[in-house]
């Protein structure tokens, strides 16, 4: 039989580069398999950060318009100022524990003491399944009341929270352990209303319950009561639009420090006033028109300037903020109204300060680029905010008010 060695030849050498092809390409799999070790923990932290740039005092019309839970800056003596000098440690250290950190480097402790270092947030979070669906946060963090106050400030519109529900917790946070859950796809639905830009509130789960220290972050508990707080959230999506109703409610007793009280004010024997609160919230996101209101009911500890003492008294208020995301190529572009309203005491503050705010604001902000944002705000407001020291004390007016943030 006739045998055609040239082509036999051809094809042995052809099939035996073949197969060395293939031994190679198996042998830079089990290469790379090897080399994919799992990364150390300080392999997964990152670092971000934020910064806010305040003037107030444009077009102001009355000096002694003060806010002491918003802006130390406003009103008389105040000039430029550093709201917020933020940076932010953070990481998925392992599959199911992630940590926190952020200090702040503008805290201020007075009008006449700016720009202390003070931490804000330390916590780890810690997952109950693989996907982390369920999981406990533990450390200090925010307390999950109120969409606004969950919403950090590098996202929200106006310049300063409402009074009515941040009344509720100074700086929003407090010592704690707080249970959290919210499916996978829900999670990635928080993100995305943060990092596109609809001025979401970040991912504080669908459903949220804890116990926390009660006196607010970075001071030690006065009593042997925790207080505990639960919330109920969902994003539902409605054609091209997502809404997010929700509500939340807390309860607790907190205690008027020492340092809180101006002499010979009446107070309890106890130091102690029932502290309770039940707020709803509707989210619009803008797409591009969006709607955000919250309104909370409760009681708590107030000034009585009729009786120059601090009592458990009603109290009621909350907001109503309209506003519209334009995009122009990379550019955005938000303008915004947001009224409010506050009857009630301000637990945290001299002597349970009782207020009346009826205000109104209307402002841009405008992102040229991810980095740079500018708001421009004006503000009509009248306060009344009383005392033991500060009787009969009822201010109005209105001011012009800018801000630059730098995002890193």
């Amino acid at each position: 039989m006739k045998t055609n060695y040239p082509i036999s030849i051809f094809s042995l050498f052809f099939f035996s580069f073949i197969f060395s092809l293939q031994t190679s390409a198996q042998d830079s799999v089990k290469v790379l398999k090897v080399e994919e070790k799992p990364k150390k923990w300080y392999e997964t932290v990152s670092i971000r950060g934020y910064a806010q740039f305040r003037y107030n005092r444009l077009f102001e019309t009355n000096s002694n318009l003060k806010c002491e839970q918003c802006d130390r800056s406003w009103g008389d003596k105040g000039g430029f100022f550093i709201r917020r000098m933020r940076i932010i440690f953070f990481g998925q250290i392992s599959q199911r524990v992630y940590f926190y950190v952020q200090p702040d480097f503008a805290s201020s402790v007075s009008s006449s003491s700016l720009h202390f270092s003070q931490l804000r947030d330390a916590y780890f979070d810690i997952g109950i399944d693989k996907e982390n669906e369920f999981r406990l946060r533990v450390g200090q963090s925010k307390i999950p009341f109120g969409f606004e106050n969950l919403q950090s400030s590098q996202n929200r519109l106006p310049l300063d929270r409402n009074d009515a529900l941040n009344s509720a917790v100074a700086n929003e946070r407090d010592l704690g352990v707080f249970f959290y859950w919210a499916p996978k796809k829900v999670r990635e639905t928080f993100s995305m209303l943060v990092r596109d830009g609809y001025k979401g509130s970040g991912d504080y789960g669908v459903f949220a319950f804890g116990a926390y220290n009660g006196q607010t972050a970075n001071k030690p508990d006065l009593n042997n009561e925790l207080h505990v707080v639960s919330r109920l959230t969902y994003p539902f999506h409605i054609g091209n639009q997502i809404i997010e109703p929700g509500v939340q409610g807390y309860s607790g007793k907190w205690v008027m420090a020492s340092d809180q009280l101006t002499k010979d004010v009446g107070v309890n024997t106890s130091l102690a006033y029932n502290d309770r609160r039940l707020a709803g919230t509707f989210v619009l996101y803008p797409k591009p028109f969006g709607i955000q209101a919250e309104y909370n009911i409760g009681k708590g500890p107030e000034y009585n300037p009729q009786t120059d003492s601090i009592e458990t008294q009603k109290l009621a208020g909350g907001y109503v903020t309209l506003n519209y995301r334009l995009k122009l190529k990379n550019q955005f572009i938000y303008p915004f109204i947001r009224a409010q309203y506050y009857d009630g005491g301000k637990k945290h503050e001299k002597d349970a300060r009782s207020y009346n705010v009826k205000e109104l604001e209307v402002g841009l902000e405008w992102q040229p680029f991810k980095s740079f944002e500018f708001v421009a705000m004006y503000t009509l407001s009248k306060r009344r905010f009383e005392d033991s020291v500060l009787k009969n004390n009822r201010q109005d007016g209105s001011l012009l008010r800018l801000q630059a943030q730098i995002n890193f």
